[in-house]
């Protein structure tokens, strides 16, 4: 018997003597039919290949082993994988195996989802991510849309990551890195980045802390989740939040059971005597460049807040981005000031990428064994070896050269913003262009056009650029605006993207309407 025949004969032996399948597309050779294995092999792989599931690029397992795993001869699969081949579907790329390079030009159908944001109108048309009022997903239906230049406000500039000075930290991590080191780490954070946002917080923001004092999270939305739960254990529910304010660190807010309290912003940040006379517990603000509008705290309001503190108010401080200044001295963060009293986060979401999910927590000492607790339980800590290198950037200097390098450009690009403005939108009034990664524009008085914001946001989308309507910030009422992110893209993308804008506006205001 010569060796193909051989195979094939083992290779029906084993189906026979019991089932046979394969992680890859779950495949079940039991479900072919007699003599028609081949047909069917091909059959599926062409429908993974069509519905997307199998995506150009992706690499199909070795004929040997895919037959071993479905305990049919090797030349069944490689008969199969000619005939994709045969079709231009796949090609065979030498030790890379063999990949999907082309796939039908369909439509995959959407998922089922329920009614919301992104979803479809009883009359079936789109609703995009700019349904009425601000409900959770607003922001990641707005992310997941499809747009020429993004103008949506909270990125740094992505394209400035420092990949070399990354790798060559991570490199030299690694090479330190016991294998001891790549077990579970300590919920809290490892020593050496606690060590190094000890000393960040201490040059940069005028903090004095401990690495005891400092918890690793995953970013601002973590430490606003784990505040939340550990309140409303001491039976802290409701939450004063600046108006206007963050939406998205509202929405984690009432995520994790809070009643949301707005309290009124002006010139000199939050209102604190609306606050001391309203029936919050506690309050969560951005003092060093509010968002949206950018203002800052004033020095009487930031003495009433702390006196506020220390009658048992809980305030918890949004450091957010207050290293990118251009036109104005450092503001101390209040963590600096009553530490015994402020709840202070930061990130470096800001700083170098909100991919990397990494930031900071400090909170008064007898508030921290419950909010460790509770990192412990949300995810046993971060990933470990991103903090170390995180660590390493800090502690040689890198992530301050990257500031410096990023403020420079952040700034070249607000001043291109600046003046697409004052051409694209003359009326217009912005806000809070001294510092930050953002500015807001309203539109007030004559100006106000008796227009909607969020329409002018969908305009704009439709024409293909992304802001965020100042109304998906706001809990009462105001004059319509956007929040625009200048440091994300180039100066001329910025100018074309304001122009944009503006002819929305001009469309809107001549028909009333996004559409026209």
């Amino acid at each position: 018997m010569d060796r193909s025949k051989e195979s094939a004969v083992q290779g029906s032996e084993l189906v026979r003597s019991g089932a046979a399948g394969s992680d890859f597309l779950q495949l079940d050779i039991g479900r072919a039919p007699a003599g028609g294995r081949t047909d069917w092999l091909a059959d599926r792989l062409r429908a993974a290949i069509a519905d997307g599931t199998l995506a150009v690029g992706s690499r199909l397992p070795a004929s040997r082993v895919l037959a071993a795993e479905l305990r049919v001869s090797r030349g069944l699969v490689t008969e199969a994988y000619q005939r994709l081949a045969e079709t231009g579907q796949v090609a065979g790329r030498g030790r890379a195996g063999t990949v999907v390079v082309a796939a039908p030009v369909t439509e995959r159908p959407p998922p089922a989802r329920p009614a919301g944001p992104g979803s479809t109108s009883p009359a079936g048309s789109p609703a995009g991510p700019f349904t009425p009022g601000p409900r959770g997903g607003l922001v990641d239906a707005l992310r997941a849309a499809p747009c020429r230049i993004d103008l949506s406000p909270g990125a740094p500039d992505l394209t400035a990551f420092p990949r070399t000075a990354w790798l060559q930290a991570e490199r030299r991590v690694l090479a330190e890195l016991t294998p001891a080191d790549f077990g579970y780490g300590n919920p809290q954070g490892a020593p050496a980045l606690r060590e190094a946002i000890v000393g960040w917080l201490a040059l940069n923001r005028g903090i004095r802390a401990a690495p005891d004092e400092v918890v690793v999270v995953a970013g601002v939305a973590q430490a606003l989740g784990l505040l939340a739960q550990v309140l409303r254990a001491e039976g802290v529910r409701r939450v004063a939040v600046e108006d206007p304010g963050s939406l998205g660190a509202r929405q984690q807010l009432e995520h994790g059971g809070m009643e949301i309290l707005p309290v009124p912003v002006d010139g000199g940040g939050i209102d604190t005597a609306a606050l001391a006379a309203g029936p919050a517990q506690a309050v969560v603000l951005t003092p060093a460049h509010q968002f949206p509008t950018g203002v800052v705290l004033d020095g009487e309001r930031r003495r009433e807040l702390l006196g506020w503190a220390a009658a048992g108010g809980v305030v918890i401080e949004d450091d957010y981005d207050a290293e990118h200044r251009y036109d104005r001295a450092p503001v101390p963060a209040l963590r600096a000031l009553l530490p015994e009293a402020v709840c202070y986060t930061g990130s470096v979401s800001k700083l170098l990428a909100p991919a990397l999910r990494l930031g900071w927590l400090l909170v008064p000492p007898r508030r921290l064994d419950a909010v460790i607790e509770a990192k412990r339980y949300a995810d046993l800590g971060n990933p470990v070896l991103a903090q170390l290198v995180l660590a390493r950037l800090m502690a040689s200097g890198e992530l301050e050269r990257h500031l410096r390098f990023v403020r420079r450009r952040h700034r070249t690009r607000r001043d291109a913003m600046l003046r697409a403005i004052a051409a694209e939108l003359p009326g217009a009034r912005v806000h809070g262009a001294a510092a930050g990664l953002h500015l807001m524009v309203t539109f007030e008085g004559a100006d106000a056009g008796g227009f909607d914001d969020t329409a002018l946001a969908a305009a704009a989308l439709e024409l293909g650029v992304k802001a965020h309507p100042l109304s998906w910030h706001r809990m009462t009422p105001g004059p319509p605006g956007l929040v625009l992110g200048y440091a994300a893209g180039p100066a001329g993308e910025i100018e074309e993207g304001v122009a944009v804008i503006g002819t929305a506006l001009r469309r809107l205001r001549q028909t009333g309407g996004p559409g026209a």
